[in-house]
């Protein structure tokens, strides 16, 4: 028999800017965090031929987006539109998003504030592609492309448009 995990507020491994609350360590099946998100952040959109994603928004607001764009999957993916209609949701506290294998998502801050989720993929280990992408980016100088593609490629990750980092939009009254 084996005993599960309790974790008060705050506890975990922090990875870059989130903190692992399990993984490849605990579970064959998924890897929980949670993520701070900083004014600005965009990951980009990507998708995974075999991993599955969740996203619930803790705190302030993150720009949403899981469904396959209509036409070539490029730009900007705030402007993407799903054949059926579907646009980016802009999500605050207790939104939720799944993503299922093979589908473009994406997520980014698009406020002045901090924005916090709880982020589950299945299967377990996506904490040692954070690492490894840690350690690329901590070499200093800038980020090396090739290198970032082919850690991607091993950790089936499909970028389709940049991970940037964005001018914080100005508040909303």
């Amino acid at each position: 028999m084996t005993d599960g995990l309790v974790l008060p507020p705050g506890a975990g491994t922090k990875i870059q800017n989130m903190t692992l609350k399990v993984g490849a360590e605990q579970s064959t099946i998924w890897s929980a965090f949670e993520a701070d998100v900083a004014p600005g952040f965009d990951v980009g959109a990507h998708l995974h031929a075999e991993a599955e994603e969740v996203f619930y928004v803790l705190d302030g607001e993150l720009d949403l987006l899981a469904f396959h764009p209509v036409g070539r999957a490029d730009g900007d993916w705030r402007s993407w539109e799903s054949a059926s209609g579907a646009t980016t949701h802009r999500g605050g506290p207790g939104s939720f998003m799944f993503v299922p294998a093979g589908c473009p998502h994406a997520f980014s801050n698009p406020g002045p504030e901090p924005a916090r989720m709880l982020f589950l993929v299945s299967p377990a280990g996506h904490e040692i592609y954070l690492r490894e992408l840690g350690e690329l980016l901590g070499r200093g100088g800038p980020p090396d492309p090739e290198a970032i593609a082919a850690l991607r490629l091993r950790h089936d990750i499909q970028q389709l448009t940049a991970l940037t980092t964005r001018p914080p939009a100005a508040p909303r009254h």
